[in-house]
């Protein structure tokens, strides 16, 4: 028996797919490749080269392969531009889940794991955000988040489907050299790309209410996140009861200012960030508790922040002479 896995060719996706392996459990590959890259499946993965709007694809796939669950990362997961491109956001992330839980309603599948996110809650007005802190999203991309979650919990009222949705922020890190986060927005590819080309990092606000005057965030190691997606997995395919949601949190966080210092630490690359003005709607600090997901999901920070800044540089110089295939 196998699990689809959607956006298994992205960064995230990718390592869920490995940590899968490693617990011995088959995996099926869906991908439209629009941020993924077919470097990043492995050889002899089933790969299905699709979007999951493809409804007619999705039923192929259901009959061509013994899948038992979904892992659903696939999504347009960029919060600003959605606001300027709403309409591509809705359909990718919201048409997108509702053609993919029609799908596995025909094929008879009803367990589904979704990669959600902590944008769901927007600022949120608190020191530390559990899964009950309200829902005030504030970009098309947090909305559509919400919505599948919506999906889901209607979906398993109506037809029984097991499901839960994992809630996180920011996600760093390499579990290995050949994947790597390749986006244009997250901070860690920002501050490589600016090293890598000679320029200097920047850092947007130094004068937030926080010890160091720079934003506090989650940030989470990407294998640590991989590892607890399986385990959802695996305790609903046995029927155990999850939440609904979970927050894949730190429970404390970490500023943009140390993040900066670890990488000119690991990158041996001394260099002073540039102070920018705040980005609007930039709060001081989001950080999330992790204390469900602890007691349900073997969730937990296993990596320290040199962990996570040093493996997504080792992973972005192996990229330097292996660029990844689209």
């Amino acid at each position: 028996m196998s699990w689809l896995v959607t956006g298994g060719a992205g960064y995230i996706g990718s390592h869920v797919v490995r940590a899968f392996g490693e617990a011995g459990i088959d995996t099926v590959v869906i991908d439209d490749l629009s941020s993924g890259h077919e470097s990043f499946v492995q050889a002899g993965e089933p790969f299905v080269h699709g979007t999951i709007l493809d409804g007619e694809l999705l039923a192929r796939t259901f009959a061509e392969h013994p899948i038992t669950g979904v892992m659903h990362i696939a999504g347009y997961k960029y919060a600003g531009v959605s606001v300027r491109r709403p309409l591509h956001t809705y359909e990718q992330n919201v048409t997108g889940t509702a053609t993919l839980l029609a799908a596995m309603e025909d094929a008879g599948i009803g367990t589904i794991v979704f990669s959600s996110s902590a944008a769901v809650y927007g600022t949120p007005d608190v020191d530390l955000v559990t899964e009950d802190t309200p829902k005030a999203p504030e970009s098309p991309y947090g909305e559509s988040k919400l919505i599948g979650e919506w999906l889901l919990r209607d979906q398993g009222i109506a037809k029984g489907f097991r499901h839960s949705s994992l809630r996180y922020f920011n996600v760093v890190g390499s579990g290995y050299d050949a994947l790597y986060d390749t986006s244009p927005h997250n901070l860690f590819p920002l501050v490589f790309d600016a090293l890598l080309d000679g320029r200097t990092p920047r850092i947007n606000g130094d004068d937030y209410p926080t010890p160091d005057g720079t934003c506090v965030r989650d940030y989470v190691h990407v294998s640590d996140l991989a590892h607890s997606h399986v385990v959802a997995a695996q305790r609903l395919e046995a029927d155990h009861a999850l939440e609904s949601a979970y927050n894949l949190g730190s429970g404390d966080g970490v500023s943009v200012g140390q993040i900066m210092s670890t990488v000119a630490e690991v990158t041996g690359i001394d260099f002073t960030p540039e102070i920018a003005a705040r980005r609007p709607g930039d709060p001081a600090r989001i950080v999330a508790s992790g204390e469900l997901a602890a007691r349900d999901l073997d969730w937990k920070m296993r990596h320290s922040l040199t962990d996570m800044v040093a493996s997504a540089w080792r992973a972005r110089q192996a990229s330097v002479e292996t660029p990844p295939v689209d």
